[in-house]
């Protein structure tokens, strides 16, 4: 048996609990980890509080993982037991991390970097994975093109700014003045205060803007755009809307959900050696603690991740 983190109904953080759940069994293609570190994301606080792609409680949540294989399944062949991984659990549907083991597609995985521990590897995959596949994989960004990222001291953002830099873009972010220091150490060009100054007035023909916040956020980014460029929104909702919106622009826009990526997560590590990728932590919490995690995430006031660990 292991320890995990489960809820039984939908509600605020403490519907979390500490429960009992059978190991995990590892099936063909699939590794047994055990878990060191699990980041949070905001899916992990809005599955918990109600119904989303989950269905209904109970389940555990989690998808961010760094820890040691402990067993792996048939016709594996990229991981041994003993190997330090982290990667992604297949989202929205493969959670489980909040665990003392996990299970998930070995190809989910991959060698965590010699020179980083599990809460650094803990706290990078579901928003390093976002951020690469937004700006790579769907805008393709390339060297000195402008690009917009909003919330740019989040849990994505941040690492946006940094892939955004490392891919040779200007980088201009939206954060409260008191962050902006933060994002000018990790390499923003500009940051621009959006309590005291309207980005969409403030900012135009940028090639690609990555929109974590929704809301009026993604009209309202539209403006900022030059013709042909590109709008990634991380807010699974109103896709056919957001495409009738930018079309008068002459612009894409596009809604995203992060997927599975062994190619990402490669490239990610690769990053991460070359010292050009790094999360900030906010914070960390013991497991038992999961609750006093979720809250503090719910604050929005967080620099970068929260991580729980497990001893």
């Amino acid at each position: 048996m292991m320890r995990a983190i489960g809820q039984d109904a939908f509600g605020g953080p403490e519907v979390l609990k500490e429960v009992r759940l059978p190991v995990p069994v590892p099936g063909p293609g699939q590794v047994l980890v055990r878990v060191r570190a699990a980041g949070l994301n905001p899916t992990d606080w809005k599955h918990r509080a109600g119904p989303a792609f989950l269905g209904e409680p109970p389940f555990v949540l989690g998808w961010d993982v760094s820890g040691v294989v402990e067993e792996t399944g048939l016709g594996v062949t990229v991981h041994r037991p003993g190997d330090e991984v982290f990667g992604m659990l297949p989202h929205p549907y493969g959670a489980g991390a909040h665990a003392e083991y996990a299970v998930g597609p070995a190809r989910a995985f991959v060698r965590k970097p010699d020179g980083i521990g599990h809460v650094q590897a803990g706290a990078l995959p579901l928003a390093a994975l976002t951020a690469w596949q937004a700006l790579v994989d769907v805008a393709r960004l390339a060297p000195g093109q402008r690009v917009l990222i909003h919330a740019a001291a989040g849990g994505v953002g941040h690492l946006a700014v940094q892939i955004a830099k490392a891919r040779g873009a200007y980088v201009i972010g939206t954060a409260s003045a008191a962050r902006h220091p933060f994002l000018r150490r990790l390499g923003a060009d500009l940051v621009i205060d959006y309590r005291t100054t309207d980005f969409a007035t403030a900012v135009r023909d940028v090639d690609v803007v990555l929109d974590t916040v929704g809301g009026d956020y993604r009209e309202r980014s539209l403006r900022t755009l030059r013709r042909g460029g590109t709008l990634v929104s991380l807010q699974p909702y109103g896709q056919r809307e957001l495409a009738e919106e930018a079309e008068p622009f002459g612009v894409r826009a596009e809604v995203m959900i992060v997927e599975s990526d062994h190619a990402g997560m490669a490239a990610i590590t690769r990053l991460v050696a070359d010292g050009k990728l790094r999360a900030e932590i906010a914070g960390t919490f013991p497991l038992a603690d999961a609750a006093r995690a979720h809250a503090a995430g719910e604050t929005g006031r967080t620099v970068g991740k929260l991580v729980m660990t497990v001893d």
